[in-house]
Order: structure tokens, then C-alpha cells, then sequence
């Protein structure tokens, strides 16, 4: 059975709420796996071919630099993200990349950050990275920012979105009017959310 991203959880925990709750919801805490997470990252940046995302270049390019293997992991109050890399950097000649080959880690972590009605993160620190000026000037940029968006989830837009059918699935017409994050934390293997808003069920 496929796991469902923690956007879709989310989503049917409001749901959940909206029916048995009267109209304004009080604070929920919703808990949020590592795993979940991890999957997000996976379906939202390495879902290119064999699970690589290219920095520079295609999987037909001679000369190109791609990361693959993402792994998320929690560390005290950071959430920290280690991928492989696989650079081929010089000129390409005939079809070959004439130059060198590079295979280093690179990590990169981030605090979790109430933003609204989004889960995000701010604070992207690198904390290992190449030995190559070339290929850091590709990896930086894509460590402190492509990876902390690529983890953002409007909530309330997923919300929305699938409450449009509601009508059909449950017999209610259930609205989302207000969604707000105030906080996160980790706690052990968990990312723990604590939301408040206001839904309409008619």
C-alpha cells in the first residue's frame, strides 16, 4: 500500500476535526514523522528519473551534476538533510566530459518554522559540503534554499483543495475559513505542529 505524504495526513486529521468539532476548532496537536517528512522531500525534489535532481546539466549530458539520496533525519531542535552528489565537471568533447569526477556528501539542516498557515523552515545551515569552489557554487544555493522550500506545505491550500469535493465523499458541504500554525517542535522522532482554525459545515 503506498504511504500518503504528511500533507495528505494532515488533511484528513482536519477533516476529522471538522465533522466531530463544532465550528470553531480549538488547538490541535498534530504529530508529523520523521519518515513523513522524508517521503515530502522525496516526492517533491527527487522525483526526477532513478530519484536525482540535476544542479547542472541532464541525465543525457556529458558534463553534469546531480544529488540523489536524500536522507532526513532529526537532530536536537534542527532537521537535517544528507545527500550524495555526483559531479562531472570540465568540457565536453565528442560527447564525454573531459575533466574530473566528484562524489562527495553534503548536509545541510534547518529549524522548523511556523509561517501562517504553511509548515516551513528557516535558518538553513550548511554543515559539510565539497572541497571543490566549482561545485560548491552549484551545492550552496541549493542546500540553504531549494531544499527548505522544496519542504513547505500550505496547509490550508491542501485543505481547501480537498474539501472542494466534500459534498460527494461525506454528505457535508465542510469549508476551511482560518488556518494558523503557531508553533513547532521536535520531540524524539516526531515533529510536533500546533494549529488552530476555523471551519464551516453545512
Amino acid at each position: 500500500m503506498r504511504r500518503l505524504p504528511f500533507s495528505v495526513v494532515l488533511l484528513l486529521i482536519a477533516l476529522l476535526i471538522a465533522v466531530v468539532l463544532p465550528v470553531r476548532a480549538a488547538a490541535v496537536e498534530l504529530k508529523i514523522s520523521r519518515a513523513a517528512l522524508d517521503r515530502t522531500l522525496k516526492q517533491q525534489m527527487f522525483n526526477g528519473p532513478d530519484g536525482r535532481y540535476y544542479l547542472k546539466g541532464d541525465a543525457k549530458s556529458a558534463c553534469a551534476v546531480y544529488a540523489e539520496k536524500p536522507e532526513l533525519s532529526f537532530d536536537a531542535d534542527r532537521v537535517l538533510v544528507k545527500i550524495k552528489t555526483h559531479a562531472k565537471l570540465g568540457t565536453s568533447i565528442a560527447g564525454k566530459c573531459i575533466g574530473v569526477n566528484l562524489s562527495p556528501a553534503a548536509e545541510v539542516s534547518m529549524i522548523p518554522d511556523a509561517q501562517g498557515e504553511t509548515i516551513g523552515f528557516r535558518d538553513a545551515r550548511v554543515e559539510h559540503v565539497s572541497d571543490s569552489k566549482e561545485l560548491n557554487f552549484l551545492l550552496m544555493p541549493f542546500l540553504k534554499n531549494q531544499i527548505p522550500s522544496s519542504l513547505k506545505v500550505n496547509a490550508a491550500d491542501v485543505l481547501r483543495k480537498a474539501l472542494e469535493g466534500s459534498t460527494l465523499s461525506t454528505g457535508y458541504t465542510l469549508t476551511l475559513d482560518r488556518l494558523k500554525i503557531h508553533s513547532m517542535v521536535i520531540q524524539g522522532d516526531w515533529l510536533i505542529v500546533d494549529v488552530d482554525g476555523d471551519m464551516s459545515v453545512k
